[in-house]
């Protein structure tokens, strides 16, 4: 499965790193409710959120090209495949 790009708006802190607080999905606006995890790799920072239709995301955030993609995406919808929410 290819990555998604996304547009996403975010919230810069007082050390100036940048949060996701809302994300589009083709045009879709989705608000994050809560950022349950979040990680770096050499070239991405990822995010884990959970949306405001209760969906689980994993956003990545290219750090030269400042791209963000969307990488997985659970609806919650089935419990066999549901992503942990912790």
């Amino acid at each position: 499965m290819a990555n998604i790009v996304v547009k996403v708006e975010c919230y810069a802190g007082y050390r100036g790193e940048e949060s996701p607080q809302r994300f589009y999905l083709r045009e879709k606006p989705i608000d994050v409710s809560e950022i349950l995890d979040r990680w770096l790799s050499p070239d991405h920072r990822y995010f884990k959120v959970r949306g405001s239709d209760d969906g689980i995301y994993i956003l990545r955030h290219d750090t030269d090209s400042r791209e963000w993609e969307l990488t997985m995406f659970d609806s919650g919808q089935r419990d066999e495949t549901r992503l942990s929410s912790t």
